[in-house]
């Protein structure tokens, strides 16, 4: 489609952005630094199942920190991740909500690799996966800010420790825990373009050894187009208890109800093809942390029901049947680390999951099955870190996953970092991702096919991690390619369709990402990733750059972020079409009293005209405004 301005003057604007940031780098270097303790040194979980420091990992992985969460006003994640996390793109369609229909808004994809729908990116929450027993995907809508202390997303395979769907990377959602003895109280309220109104409250709660955290929310918006509406409850509660200073505990919950419409093409609109879908998860956790070894006893239980009216176009009849399903997901695993001498640590962990569920087709006065299958799979996992004169880590690992339909999948990973300096870690990796087929795909609707085998790729990278500037400058670059096979595409066989695995990926590109402190006040950061498909796909960006700064003084708040897109395929074969477009987002905020802040925010200021799902025009320039409470 047309942007409102030509290519050469996006390049001109540009240049004139980055070169300014460079000159208020370059211009402060004579200022007084920054220290910031969360970069080459920060610790993390998702990498390596326990606490590890980040330059110690091969893998390239993105923290998403609750400042950065909390300063968005954005009720849902995704649009956070799409923007802040270099090589990860996630789908659109409207001002809020994603719904459920395969290529639908929601999609999220890593270099390139998603899935259709969304069954090759693996979704956690506090490492528990968070996919659909059928369908094998996550649900985005359920994913919420107000629960959120922070995000990491490991950006390539993530296989060895997390088994199936984490073939292009994994994001897990750590949630808030109150550190301190007392209460902390949160609650905001918004309100904007097309009557959207956001609301959440959250509590944490802390006394001695026992910890309490209890979020909900409400959004709703009537949509840009007709028939495009969209309202949500959600709720969340965690507690915890520690039993002494080596051992904790903790149970959650987290529900979510929502009602999505289907506008359709706005070529071809379809009228009440509607979703009414109730997601839920409940966890239990047993840790334990000493100085030579760590490690966990998890259980989990995923479960959704799920009722889809899909609808009918002008000139046709409604349907005379309902689609519903409950699916369901549970879990366990044990995995524990030991520190055999200095520099050494192994990790050795068992998975269990069970996933599966019944869909069927509600007529008048009577239920026609469409199927009632669960599956077993289990695994079993190793890996080894070695560090070598205080330089050089070594590590390795292999995973033995076990699936009842498709047999044993090997996952091998072998990886190193070298700590040149103090200020720079250099990183090798090689590692296998994989995927099994669903159910759905092997099972339910055509073109289903028992036969299915999983997908597999494999994934070679080298990337550096510099910070400058006694650490108040950060920036990671990182080269990839990826080769994979065994993608289960859907072709005609004997006039009838057929999932079969025929695809391949060869993907490769590089990603840069950098963040600088200036002072006290002031905050830089941007990213840039450039994807090479030899094989293309839907909704992967050739080139993406995001550009944000953050200016806090006194009461004052202000943001912007500017986001550009370029060449993304809404769709592909003999005539595929290509979508470029340049976002524009500020946000400002007023603090009259400690505990009380107002703030505004405008989406898409440029009023872009763009379509990230064919047929799916984007809203154009967007306004909102809210309050916040803290005590």
């Amino acid at each position: 489609m047309n942007i409102k301005f030509n290519f050469m003057i996006k390049k001109y604007f540009f240049s004139i952005v980055i070169c300014s940031m460079f000159q208020t780098v370059m211009g402060a270097e004579s200022s007084k630094s920054i220290k910031d303790s969360i970069r080459l040194d920060e610790v993390i979980v998702t990498g390596s199942m326990t606490e590890v420091n980040l330059k110690y990992l091969p893998m390239t992985v993105s923290v998403l920190n609750s400042d950065k969460i909390e300063n968005r006003y954005e009720s849902s994640l995704m649009p956070i991740l799409s923007e802040e996390i270099p090589g990860l793109f996630v789908t659109g369609r409207g001002v809020m909500g994603y719904g459920v229909a395969n290529g639908s808004a929601g999609g999220i994809s890593i270099r390139g690799i998603g899935g259709s729908p969304n069954t090759q990116v693996l979704v956690l929450i506090d490492g528990h996966p968070q996919y659909m027993g059928m369908m094998g995907h996550p649900l985005p809508d359920a994913y919420e800010s107000s629960m959120t202390q922070r995000v990491e997303v490991v950006r390539g395979p993530a296989s060895i420790l997390y088994g199936s769907n984490a073939m292009a990377g994994v994001v897990n959602i750590i949630t808030k825990k109150q550190q301190k003895d007392g209460f902390n109280t949160h609650a905001r309220a918004m309100y904007g373009s097309y009557n959207t109104f956001s609301a959440e409250a959250g509590n944490g709660f802390r006394k001695g050894r026992f910890n309490s955290y209890v979020s909900f929310g409400y959004d709703r918006t009537d949509g840009h187009r007709i028939n495009s509406d969209f309202d949500q409850y959600s709720g969340y509660a965690k507690l915890g208890y520690d039993l002494s200073s080596h051992w904790n505990t903790f149970a959650d919950i987290n529900l979510t109800h929502y009602n999505a419409a289907n506008p359709g093409l706005v070529t071809k609109p379809i009228i009440d093809n509607d979703a009414d879908v109730l997601r839920g998860m409940t966890s239990f956790s047993l840790e334990n942390k000493y100085k030579n070894t760590s490690g966990a006893l998890k259980f989990f239980y995923n479960f959704g029901n799920h009722k889809i009216n899909d609808g009918y176009y002008s000139g046709e009849s409604p349907k005379d049947y309902l689609y519903h399903s409950k699916d369901n997901m549970l879990g366990a695993s044990l995995y524990q680390s030991y520190a055999f001498f200095k520099g050494n640590q192994v990790t050795a962990g068992v998975d269990y999951t069970r996933f599966g569920g019944n869909a069927w087709n509600e007529f008048t006065g009577k239920n026609v099955d469409i199927i009632d299958k669960h599956i077993n799979q289990v695994a079993s996992y190793l890996n080894v870190r070695q560090v070598l004169a205080d330089k050089l880590t070594l590590n390795a690992g292999i995973r033995a996953d076990y699936n009842e339909e498709t047999g044993t999948e090997w996952i091998p990973q072998t990886g190193l970092s070298y700590i040149a300096t103090e200020s720079t870690v250099l990183k090798a990796i090689f590692s296998k991702g994989f995927r099994n087929p669903t159910i759905r795909e092997m099972y339910m609707f055509p073109p289903q096919n028992p036969d299915l085998k999983p997908e597999r790729l494999m994934n070679y990278e080298l990337s550096v991690n510099q910070t400058f500037l006694e650490n108040a400058l950060h920036v990671d670059f990182n080269l990839y390619y990826i080769n994979g096979e065994n993608l289960i595409q859907t072709i005609m066989q004997s006039g009838k369709p057929l999932n079969v695995n025929i695809g391949k990926i060869k993907n490769y590109g590089a990603e840069l990402a950098s963040a600088y402190r200036v002072n006290g006040s002031l905050n830089l950061s941007a990213n840039y990733s450039w994807l090479h498909m030899k094989y293309p796909v839907l909704a992967a960006p050739e080139h993406q750059l995001y550009i944000s700064g953050q200016y806090n003084r006194a009461r004052w708040g202000v943001s912007t972020g500017l986001q550009y897109v370029h060449n993304i395929y809404t769709t592909i074969g003999e005539e595929a079409v290509k979508e470029s477009y340049v976002l524009w987002n500020v946000r400002a905020s007023y603090r009259p009293a400690k505990m009380f802040e107002l703030f505004a925010k405008g989406e898409n200021l440029l009023n872009q005209s763009y379509q990230i799902n064919d047929g799916f025009p984007m809203p154009g320039a967007t306004v909102f405004g809210g309050v916040s409470i803290n005590f």
